[in-house]
């Protein structure tokens, strides 16, 4: 029987960025998801803060090149690479100049978060999903770490729909115990309308909060699991109410098993 093929997509990942509970998700549970018999992709964005020569960073040619057009200017999509020996694991990193090249994630040294990181998640998004393209890699599950993977499950069911690659993909979003303190760009809605993506599909992000960033990635996911003990309750009601396939919270011990499993149900 052919693999199954789990797309990984995160804000963070160890040992990239500094420990964290995403970042160590995002490392350990594509790894131990490949040892359980799955096949496995993994992406993040290329922080400036990521050191290329330690972590042996490098190009893929092949893959880069193209350009995406966000907010009516052509921003250059580069492609990067790392392998995590040990896991015999690949790390793709999305990467532009003009949104990846400071030396801090979402925020900056006071904590204040850039004013472009709506424009940093519609280009990671879409960044990741051309490359996948590029690959020709059909996955079967697509699963979303952190708030700036929010529009990868709108993407899918909305504008790359009729790509054959993501016809039978089906999205997974996990939630986080994270916020950010201002509401993203009030122009945010204009800039996700591609074709296929209409006003009334991110009617929810008019006000372009974090709660509401992820209940519009609750609105397209196929599933959705509560990565944090606890997360914020506004979301965690819109969840509960949305009717979709959930799955609770589980400890570093149990986790790894309870998202195969939960996999197996949303297939």
């Amino acid at each position: 029987m052919e693999k199954k093929k789990i797309l990984y997509v995160s804000q963070e990942i160890f040992p990239y960025l500094p420990e964290s509970e995403m970042s160590e998700i995002s490392r350990y549970l594509p790894q131990g998801i490949q040892e359980r018999g799955r096949e496995i992709r993994t992406f993040m964005p290329r922080y400036g803060c990521v050191n290329e020569r330690r972590n042996q960073l490098h190009e893929v040619i092949r893959l880069s090149g193209m350009n995406l057009v966000i907010n009516d200017t052509d921003h250059p999509l580069i492609i990067k690479v790392a392998s995590i020996q040990a896991a015999r694991m690949q790390v793709y990193f999305i990467d532009n100049e003009d949104y990846f090249q400071r030396k801090c994630v979402l925020t900056d040294p006071e904590g204040n978060e850039f004013a472009d990181n709506d424009e940093r998640a519609v280009f990671f998004a879409r960044g990741v999903l051309e490359t996948v393209i590029k690959l020709r890699w059909a996955p079967d599950i697509i699963h979303c770490h952190g708030w700036l993977t929010s529009l990868i499950p709108l993407y899918i069911k909305k504008y790359y729909y009729h790509n054959p690659l993501f016809k039978h993909s089906k999205l997974v979003y996990s939630v986080y115990n994270e916020d950010f303190k201002i509401t993203l760009n009030n122009k945010f809605c204009e800039k996700l309308l591609l074709d296929g993506i209409d006003k009334e599909d991110v009617k929810v992000i008019h006000d372009p909060s974090y709660v509401n960033v992820n209940k519009l990635a609750v609105n397209f996911a196929d599933g959705i699991i509560q990565a944090s003990e606890t997360i914020n309750p506004e979301v965690a009601d819109y969840i509960k109410e949305s009717g979709k396939l959930t799955l609770g919270y589980h400890p570093k011990e149990t986790y790894i098993d309870a998202y195969n499993a939960f996999y197996d149900q949303i297939f």
